[in-house]
C-alpha cells in the first residue's frame, strides 16, 4: 500500500460528492453539509481515543486500526467539502522532514 491509496480515495469522494444521497454514503454526508461532516471527524477522533484505550489496556488492535481507517477516510472527506486534496497535507508533512517537531511547533507560534 502506498500513498496512491490515498489519492485513490480521494478520487472516488469526488465522484460521489453529487451522487444521489440516498445511494452513496459519500453523497448524503455532502448533502446535509459542512457540520455534519465535521461531526463526524470528531466522532471518529473520539471513537479512535477509546479504541487506542482499549489497546493499551490489552484489546486487539483491530479496532484501532478500523477506527483510525475511520478517522483517516472521514478527514479525506473533510479536505475534499473544503476544496483539498490528501497532497496538500502529505506535502506539509513532507515539508517537516528535517525539523525537529519542537522547532517546527516554535515556528508556528504555539506553546
Amino acid at each position: 500500500m502506498t500513498t496512491d491509496t490515498l489519492s485513490r480515495v480521494a478520487q472516488v469522494i469526488e465522484a460521489r460528492k453529487t451522487a444521489d444521497p440516498t445511494e452513496s454514503y459519500v453523497a448524503s454526508l455532502f448533502h446535509k453539509g459542512l457540520n455534519k461532516i465535521l461531526e463526524k471527524v470528531g466522532e471518529e477522533s473520539v471513537e479512535t481515543i477509546l479504541a487506542a484505550k482499549d489497546c493499551a489496556n490489552g484489546a486487539s488492535k483491530d479496532e484501532l486500526i478500523y477506527e483510525t481507517a475511520d478517522l483517516w477516510f472521514h478527514s479525506l472527506v473533510m479536505l475534499a467539502a473544503l476544496g483539498e486534496k490528501p497532497e496538500s497535507v502529505l506535502q506539509e508533512l513532507e515539508r517537516r522532514f528535517g525539523l525537529s517537531g519542537l522547532e517546527e511547533k516554535a515556528a508556528r507560534g504555539n506553546n
